[in-house]
């Protein structure tokens, strides 16, 4: 019917207005948090979010960490109110090579960690994240002002975590694998899907094959692999990350009808 609609509008002389230029009319608003990997020079989110027909919101900057993450929610500035009230879904790709699963130093609640925070323990400020992200989704039943105002579930809280692009990362692949067990989240695993491992060289170069994708170069244990991976939508695997993005998202995003 959408289809129709926009031929029908294309045969009259008519230029629809498309989701990202009047975002009013797209049918889910997607946030995401994250550094180099997923600030908007790289351009898989973007791409994503104009296939999932969804307000795009990337709040990711290079050189932070999840602990920028928490301090953001902190100081009101990773999403406002209103945002708050039409996020379908928070994506995390906060990505260093850190264990961000270990327990020892949490808190059951997340009013009850010292801030704001530092880079000391990644696994806290995953912890502070979720659990603060869940609960401002819950505590809308309560806001007069929320469409979710008397529902007793409040707002569902859909959080959505990611590997990092490949797989030489195993610490942190590990970790945010057990993470998302713990709380039965979502993750896109653009390391299982990236289309080729650590564990084999490339035929030709006989080096990692992270590294034709990527625009610069990381030892890690005495191996050079791919770091951050070729930037703009043009780029094989920026397209690449999107669409398993996309998979992923199609796959958990509420069925909305067609407007």
């Amino acid at each position: 019917m959408k289809k129709l609609f926009l031929v029908l509008l294309a045969f009259i002389g008519i230029t629809p207005l498309f989701c990202q230029e009047k975002p009013s009319t797209c049918k889910y608003t997607l946030l995401l948090t994250g550094a180099s990997f997923a600030s908007p020079e790289n351009g898989w989110f973007e791409l994503g979010c104009e296939k999932l027909d969804a307000v795009c919101l990337n709040r990711a900057i290079g050189g932070e960490a999840i602990a920028n993450t928490a301090n953001r929610m902190i100081d009101g500035t990773l999403y406002s109110p209103e945002e708050l009230e039409n996020i379908d879904a928070l994506v995390i790709m906060q990505v260093h090579d850190k264990d961000v699963f270990e327990d020892s130093m949490l808190k059951a609640k997340y009013t009850d960690y010292p801030i704001p925070f530092d880079r000391s323990n990644y696994a806290a400020a995953y912890d502070y994240v979720i659990k603060r992200y869940i609960t401002e989704c819950y505590n809308l039943q309560f806001d007069e002002k929320s469409r979710y105002y008397g529902n007793k579930t409040g707002k569902p809280a859909v959080i959505v975590l990611c590997t990092h692009w490949h797989d030489a990362r195993t610490r942190l692949n590990g970790s945010i694998r057990q993470l998302a067990a713990k709380w039965g989240l979502p993750l896109v695993e653009f390391d299982k899907n990236i289309g080729f491992s650590k564990e084999v060289p490339h035929p030709v170069t006989g080096e990692q094959i992270s590294l034709i994708y990527a625009q610069d170069s990381q030892m890690t244990n005495g191996v050079k692999y791919g770091w951050h991976p070729k930037r703009g939508k043009d780029q094989y695997i920026q397209q690449r990350m999107a669409s398993i993005f996309v998979d992923v998202m199609k796959r958990i995003l509420p069925v909305k009808p067609e407007l």
